[in-house]
């Protein structure tokens, strides 16, 4: 299949309605129908303002960077993004075009835990 990439950076302590963006994030997508995301924490970086945030001991804790990401169709990349973007919230993302599929469809999924 042929969609995007939708690669969205927070920091881990940034907020909105109480919960941490990147978890909020992920639900927004699962709640419209997305058929999975992942959030990663980034060892380092930097952003606009230039200045280096490392995941160590002397870092503020929750200014690291967190990449949520998800795998979509055009799509639900509107949908997605036009949700975000009733919420007015400031985020920087990546919009990326995919080819995806799944090997082996007819393969049992892992037992659920």
């Amino acid at each position: 299949m042929q969609g995007l990439l939708l690669r969205f950076y927070v920091h881990a302590n940034q907020r909105t309605q109480g919960r941490r963006v990147w978890e909020w994030l992920l639900e927004e997508a699962n709640g419209l129908g997305v058929r999975g995301g992942s959030a990663f924490q980034a060892m380092a970086g930097f952003g606009r303002h230039h200045v280096l945030h490392e995941s160590t001991f002397f870092e503020l804790a929750g200014t690291e960077t967190v990449e949520v990401e998800f795998v979509v169709t055009e799509t639900e990349a509107a949908r997605l993004l036009a949700r975000l973007g009733e919420r007015r919230l400031r985020l920087f993302y990546a919009r990326l075009p995919a080819s995806f599929g799944v090997l082996n469809p007819d393969a049992a999924d892992p037992p659920q835990s």
